[in-house]
C-alpha cells in the first residue's frame, strides 16, 4: 500500500495503516503507543531528525517487511476484536508475566556483583522497574478480567444480536481510560530508565549479565510498545465504536 502522509498525518495513522513502519519508529525512538496522537511531522521533529529521511525509511519498511519478537506485520484492522485481544493475551501478556520475574532476578545478581561501584544508577534504575512491575502485573490482571472478557462478550453479543450488553463500569469507555492512564505511566517510566542508564550504555566493567540486564530491558521496553500501540491505536478505538453502534 501507498505511504501517504500530509501535515495531518499522526504517528498512530502511520502505524495503523503500515504496521511494518513500527520497528522504523521503535528504532528511531519516535513514541508511536502512548504519543501515537501526535502529528508525525511535530513527532520527527523533536527527536531531531529529518522527516523526508524517516518517511523514505518507513517506505522501505513497509515494502519490505521483516518480523521479529514482538513486531508481527498483520493489519489488525481486518481482525475481530476476539482475535486482537487473544493475541495480546497469547503474545504480549504471556512475555511479560515471563520476562518481569526474570529481569527482577537479574537485577538482584546485577547489584550483589556491581553495587558497590555502579548503585548510583542501579538503584533508581531497580526502584523504577519495581514500580513498573507492579503496575504492569496489575494491569494485566485488570485486562484479563474485566475488560478483555467484555468485549469478547460485546463483540458476541453485536454479533448474535445487534445489541450491546450492560457493563457493571457503564460503559467500555471507563476501563480503557483508566488503562490508557496506566499506559501513560509506564511510558513514562520506560523514559525514566533510559535516562537513568543513559540509553543503555553499560559500564566499561560490564559482566555478561549485566549486559544481559540491559539488553532485557531494551526487550520489555520494545514488547510494551507494541502492547500498548495495539491497545491504544486498535482495540480500544473499535471497542469504543462497536459500543456506540450496537
Amino acid at each position: 500500500m501507498p505511504i501517504t502522509i500530509d501535515t495531518t498525518t499522526t504517528v498512530r495513522d502511520l502505524v495503523v495503516a503500515h504496521p511494518a513502519a513500527r520497528q522504523v519508529l521503535e528504532s528511531l525512538g519516535i513514541d508511536y503507543c502512548c504519543g501515537g496522537g501526535t502529528r508525525l511531522a511535530v513527532a520527527v521533529s523533536a527527536a531531531g531528525l529529518d522527516l523526508a529521511t524517516v518517511i523514505h525509511a518507513v517506505t522501505q519498511a513497509a515494502e519490505h517487511p521483516k518480523e521479529s519478537h514482538g513486531f508481527q506485520n498483520r493489519d489488525w484492522r481486518e481482525a475481530t476484536l476476539t482475535e486482537l485481544v487473544d493475541h495480546i493475551e497469547d503474545t504480549h501478556h504471556v512475555y511479560m508475566k515471563e520476562a518481569l520475574p526474570r529481569l527482577a532476578d537479574t537485577f538482584v545478581k546485577v547489584r550483589n556483583a556491581h553495587g558497590s561501584r555502579h548503585d548510583g544508577m542501579l538503584q533508581p534504575l531497580q526502584a523504577t522497574f519495581g514500580d513498573l512491575r507492579a503496575e504492569i502485573e496489575m494491569h494485566l490482571m485488570k485486562e484479563e478480567q474485566v475488560l478483555f472478557p467484555y468485549i469478547r462478550q460485546m463483540e458476541a453479543s453485536v454479533k448474535q444480536t445487534g445489541r450491546v450488553p450492560p457493563m457493571h463500569c457503564g460503559t467500555v469507555q471507563n476501563p480503557i481510560r483508566q488503562m490508557e492512564l496506566e499506559h501513560d505511566n509506564a511510558g513514562e517510566a520506560l523514559a525514566r530508565m533510559r535516562s537513568i542508564t543513559g540509553d543503555y550504555a553499560l559500564p566499561e566493567d560490564a559482566c555478561p549479565t549485566f549486559a544481559a540486564l540491559f539488553e532485557g530491558l531494551r526487550e520489555l521496553e520494545a514488547d510494551l510498545h507494541e502492547h500498548i500501540h495495539l491497545e491504544n491505536n486498535i482495540l480500544f478505538p473499535r471497542a469504543v465504536v462497536m459500543e456506540a453502534q450496537g
